[in-house]
């Protein structure tokens, strides 16, 4: 039986995640009782069995990745300082909004974000998916300065944008752990 680890916080909702120990992280509301929360996760075994599945697989496919040593990590964190501000100022115009700061960092589990000031930041990894993946995440970021949720009418805007895009969203859904992995740099 794997480890179960419960976090009691403020929150209204309760929630399970599996970390990469292959722990069951449940994160539950401060008065929540130890009989509820078993419940709750009793409920939800095969969420659990199938997630715990799915954890392993990438486990064993992280571990068949190559990663880039740090160098050439730096490297492509300076080409992402580069080309990524070039793809904004593109598409800003089109999408029809202003932008902020732009940000490169490498991200475990992002690809990009948008604050409510208008900064974006993305993820160096962007760098090695096809340049039309690279595209649809600016595109994204830039409909977050119209709609700051993921609601349809965000969606319609991508769409307007980038006609094709649900094409490039399954690619990273596809391949984004793999090139996730391959930026976890070996000292």
């Amino acid at each position: 039986m794997n480890n179960i680890i419960i976090k009691k916080s403020k929150r209204k909702t309760i929630q399970i995640e599996i970390n990469e120990s292959l722990d069951i992280v449940v994160r539950a509301p401060l008065r929540m009782s130890k009989a509820a929360i078993n419940k709750f996760i009793d409920e939800h075994s095969k969420w659990i069995d199938k997630h715990m599945e799915l954890m392993k697989k990438k486990q064993k496919e992280d571990k068949e990745v190559n990663r880039l040593s740090l160098l050439e990590l730096n490297e492509l964190i300076n080409s992402a300082r580069t080309v990524i501000p070039k793809r904004v100022k593109y598409y800003a115009p089109i999408v029809g909004v202003t932008y902020g700061r732009i940000s490169v960092r490498n991200q475990k589990t992002r690809w990009g974000s948008c604050s409510n000031k208008g900064n974006l930041n993305f993820n160096v990894a962007l760098m090695r998916a096809p340049i039309e993946v690279l595209d649809y995440v600016v595109v994204h970021e830039l409909c977050h300065r119209i709609e700051m949720n993921h609601s349809e009418k965000f969606w319609k805007e991508i769409e307007r944008v980038m006609p094709d895009y649900k094409i490039h969203r399954k690619w990273l859904k596809d391949n984004g752990n793999k090139l996730l992995a391959e930026l976890k740099w070996v000292e």
